[in-house]
């Protein structure tokens, strides 16, 4: 078993371009996307954090939660990977992405029975196309310097650092758990609405 503490990351930094409103502030069942996912990960994590950009920093929903404020601009999620990395170099991080309805506690439960794989990431494998699903993942030991060598090259799309590192893929335990919300299509066949 590993001695590291394990910390969740809930990624909330994105610009939600396509969708055209705040995705961590869409609703289920009541709560919003984010805090939904938040509290999912800290029931698992011994400590959980919101990663989000300075200009969200102050957003009330996101203000409820600890932050860790992105220190790189324009880098996507691994902008906020890496920022979490930084601030706590000695943790290994279970990063879950906010736009993820159908998240469970089963889907985080098969991450973390395989986190001793001695592996660097842990990673679903897509159902729809076999690639690592790296935005509901563990970065494990090691995992800071291959992100941060990645992102030196220029490469800054964590699917394909999983894809080119040392990965344990599993199977998922739900298919439809890692489906995320982009567009105000994707919105209307969900199960989220819009904040009111």
């Amino acid at each position: 078993m590993s001695e590291r503490p394990l910390f969740g990351l809930v990624l909330a930094g994105g610009k939600s371009r396509r969708m055209g409103v705040d995705k961590a502030l869409l609703v289920h069942d009541g709560e919003s996307q984010l805090a939904r996912t938040v509290k999912m990960v800290d029931g698992v994590a011994d400590r959980t954090f919101v990663s989000t950009r300075a200009a969200q920093s102050d957003e009330p929903e996101r203000a409820r939660f600890e932050q860790i404020i992105d220190q790189y601009d324009d880098m996507g999620p691994v902008a906020g990977v890496l920022s979490a990395m930084n601030e706590h170099p000695d943790v290994d991080w279970l990063v879950v992405a906010c736009d993820l309805p159908n998240i469970s506690r089963r889907t985080l439960a098969g991450l973390l029975a395989e986190r001793n794989s001695g592996k660097p990431f842990v990673a679903y494998r897509s159902v729809h196309n076999d690639l690592p699903e790296p935005l509901c993942a563990i970065y494990g030991e090691g995992s800071d310097a291959i992100v941060r060598d990645f992102a030196e090259r220029g490469i800054r799309c964590p699917r394909k650092i999983m894809i080119n590192s040392d990965t344990c893929l599993i199977d998922q335990p739900e298919r439809d758990a890692l489906d995320n919300i982009n567009t105000p299509d994707d919105l209307k066949r969900s199960i989220l609405e819009e904040s009111a």
